[in-house]
């Protein structure tokens, strides 16, 4: 099937919307500190690999392990209202993926900050509407700017400063709570609560 490049472009701002790589500067600049170093191609890859794999039979290996969407959408709130906790309060949570720094870049970076549980769940959605090619290129062109991203966070930490990371991180660390809290919210209560 050919290609649509009005789908593609849609696909790639939903998700440009839901990942929010650069909403995530914070947590990605907070945990290059923590680990010296994030690798770029590795966080990548594995989004990625998420991502697709979540995009061709995400649904079915939910169902293999008897959990429906709704509960994996709360599994991934729980995972981001830490992560805001974490960047408010400045205490750290993740510590055994800190101190063994070869899973950095898989936790929390590639899940749940750039394929976490809504972006998992806007891939399913999007499968209903848009043809599966144009969603792949959808997500190929956010890899490239996640990729972008990552690999400039240094350079960006340099220009923002100490002060501007710290403002940053407590503003995204609140910002981060309140997209748990509406996951929960979400999936948790009847819809018309």
């Amino acid at each position: 099937m050919p290609l649509n490049f009005k789908e593609i472009i849609s696909v790639t701002l939903i998700l440009f919307s839901v990942i929010d790589v650069l909403g995530s500067l914070p947590v990605i600049i907070d945990l290059r500190q923590k680990v010296g170093t994030i690798e770029s191609e590795k966080a990548t890859l594995a989004s990625g690999v998420l991502m697709l794999t979540f995009l061709f039979v995400g649904e079915r290996i939910l169902k293999l392990f008897g959990v429906d969407v709704q509960s994996f959408a709360v599994a991934g709130a729980i995972i981001i209202f830490l992560i805001g906790l974490e960047m408010i309060l400045g205490r750290t949570i993740f510590k055994s993926e800190i101190e063994a720094d070869s899973a950095a870049h898989i936790v929390p970076i590639a899940f749940p900050l750039i394929a976490g549980a809504g972006t998992l769940t806007t891939l399913i959605s999007l499968r209903a509407e848009y043809q599966i090619g144009n969603i792949v290129v959808g997500v190929i062109l956010n890899l490239i700017l996640i990729y972008i991203v990552l690999k400039s966070a240094a350079w960006l930490e340099d220009r923002i400063g100490p002060g501007g990371l710290n403002v940053l991180r407590k503003v995204f660390g609140i910002i981060l709570l309140a997209i748990s809290i509406k996951l929960l919210k979400s999936n948790l209560l009847p819809a018309n609560f």
